[in-house]
């Protein structure tokens, strides 16, 4: 049997170490892919910690029903290696990125097609193993998507940073004819939501960092201008030069991002937050309909909205990102350059064959 490499969680709030189990054989409809490439998204994070900051001291504890060790790793590209007998369109070397918020197939929201949503998921690198690994198991060919032209650098993060940062900004499609779309946070998501948004949207977008190297890079990718949340007269500077935002996406997800987004918006604007980085949030009610402001959540994005971003990186509307390459043996240096706030873009492990 195949041997099978992974960088595996053994416990929460430790390094990865390398296990090495026989390779999973796909039954009925499984897929097994051998792994090319596997992004490292700051959710990885938050699932080595083992909890999401909810504010002070409280933490929303996520280490329930998932045995250890455990494989990360979400944003995965990589080829066919075998398929069960029921396996459809699953041709052995046929290249794929992979979909990888599998839901129960059952309830309401995956009935309508929101599997990323649903309560009793199979996300991979979430509640499933995940791809940083020589191999991934998948349940059913439907979640691999053909990526070519694009290299698999690119198409790994569409999974994940792209898709959520995609499903996001089509949120904010009505009022970005209004003006410019303000995008808070410039990590792997925020990049993403630059060269997505100037796919999508006619103007170029506002940005806003703490990183003065990030809003270098977002500038050089086209932003139409970059503040600093951190700067006391960034808010004034900002509503001097629009009147007011109308559409604002954190992709930070924190009490300061948050109020810095909240705090730039026009009357009847709108923020869509995508962000996990934790903390409270608190606003005058009365302000909710004083101002007609909306604040709406995101979670990842759906297979057709995967599907959509696809076509749209193919028919090369999407710029790429700065982009790493690392070898999966450095999965934990990955992991803690991105904790640092080092990592500029995307990170993405490669993995060889064996």
């Amino acid at each position: 049997m195949t041997a099978m490499h992974r960088q595996s969680l053994i416990a929460y709030g430790q390094p990865l170490r390398e296990t090495v189990i026989g390779c999973p054989k796909p039954r009925g409809s499984e897929v097994l892919l051998r792994v090319e490439r596997c992004g490292v998204c700051h959710s990885d994070l938050h699932l080595q910690d083992g909890y999401f900051a909810l504010g002070g001291d409280r933490r929303l504890d996520i280490t329930k029903d998932r045995p250890l060790p455990f494989t990360l790793g979400h944003e995965i590209a990589g080829v066919i290696a075998a398929a069960g007998e029921t396996a459809s369109d699953a041709a052995v070397g046929r290249r794929v990125a992979v979909y990888p918020w599998i839901g129960c197939g059952k309830c309401a929201l995956c009935r309508r097609g929101e599997e990323n949503m649903c309560s009793a998921h199979h996300h991979l690198g979430i509640s499933t193993d995940g791809g940083f690994a020589t191999h991934v198991l998948l349940p059913h060919p439907r979640y691999l998507l053909d990526y070519a032209p694009l290299s698999p650098n690119f198409a790994a993060p569409l999974m994940c940073s792209g898709l959520t940062a995609y499903s996001a900004l089509k949120r904010l499609a009505g009022r970005a004819a209004d003006g410019p779309v303000l995008l808070v946070g410039l990590g792997g998501v925020g990049m993403m939501g630059l060269a997505i948004a100037r796919a999508l949207f006619q103007q170029p977008p506002l940005v806003a960092d703490i990183d003065a190297d990030k809003r270098s890079a977002a500038l050089a990718a086209g932003a139409a201008a970059a503040y600093d949340p951190a700067d006391p007269q960034a808010r004034r500077t900002i509503t001097a030069a629009t009147g007011g935002v109308f559409a604002v996406c954190d992709f930070v997800g924190s009490d300061k991002s948050l109020q810095f987004a909240t705090g730039v918006l026009a009357r009847g604007g709108k923020v869509v937050v995508s962000g996990l980085l934790g903390g409270t949030f608190s606003m005058a009610a009365a302000m909710f309909a004083i101002k007609a402001i909306t604040i709406e959540g995101t979670l990842t994005g759906t297979l057709a909205e995967a599907r959509e971003l696809l076509d749209l990186a193919r028919a090369g509307h999407i710029a790429p990102i700065p982009t790493r390459e690392r070898p999966l043996n450095e999965a934990q240096a990955a992991l803690d350059d991105l904790r640092a706030g080092r990592v500029v873009g995307r990170t993405v492990l490669t993995v060889s064959e064996r």
